[in-house]
C-alpha cells in the first residue's frame, strides 16, 4: 500500500512542478505589449475610415484617413483641418494646412478595442489617445460662422 500512495504522489508533485515553471516562464506574445504599427500597417487599418478619439474618457476629436496619406482632422467641436500623413522614425507624423510646419508625431497601437496613439512631444509630454468609434462615412465639418 504505501508503495501506491507513493505512486499517486508523484503525479501530483509533478503537476505542482510543471504548474510552478509555467508561471515562471515569460508572458506569450499575445500577452506582450503591442508593437508600434508600421505606416503600411496604419496605412491598411486607417484608409477609406473616420475615426474618433478619446481622451481620458472625454471626446477628443474626429479624423478621416483620405486617399494618397490625405486627413482631414477636427478636435470636437472645432473646424476641420486638412493635412498629410507620413512616417518618420518609426512614428506616425502629421501635418495640417492650418500649421504647416507644427509636425505632430504619434505613436500607434493596435489593441482588441481600437487603435491607441501615444503623441510624441518635444518636451517628452505624453498624451494618449484611444480610437471609440469608426465609420466609412465621411465627416461633417463645420464652417466659419455656423450657427451664428
Amino acid at each position: 500500500m504505501r508503495a501506491q500512495s507513493t505512486r499517486s504522489a508523484f503525479p501530483r508533485a509533478l503537476s505542482l512542478a510543471v504548474a510552478v515553471m509555467a508561471a515562471s516562464l515569460p508572458a506569450t506574445a499575445q500577452e506582450a505589449e503591442p508593437q508600434p504599427m508600421s505606416a503600411e500597417a496604419f496605412d491598411a487599418y486607417t484608409l477609406g475610415r473616420t475615426l474618433s478619439y478619446s481622451v481620458q474618457g472625454t471626446a477628443y476629436g474626429v479624423e478621416q484617413y483620405l486617399p494618397d496619406r490625405r486627413v482631414r482632422w477636427t478636435f470636437i467641436g472645432d473646424q476641420c483641418q486638412d493635412g498629410v500623413w507620413y512616417e518618420r522614425n518609426g512614428n506616425i507624423c502629421f501635418l495640417y494646412d492650418n500649421a504647416p510646419t507644427n509636425e505632430q508625431c504619434w505613436t500607434f497601437y493596435q489593441t482588441d478595442t481600437g487603435l491607441r496613439a501615444v503623441f510624441q512631444g518635444p518636451d517628452g509630454a505624453s498624451t494618449e489617445l484611444y480610437e471609440v468609434e469608426q465609420s466609412t462615412a465621411p465627416m461633417a465639418c463645420m464652417g466659419p460662422g455656423v450657427g451664428v
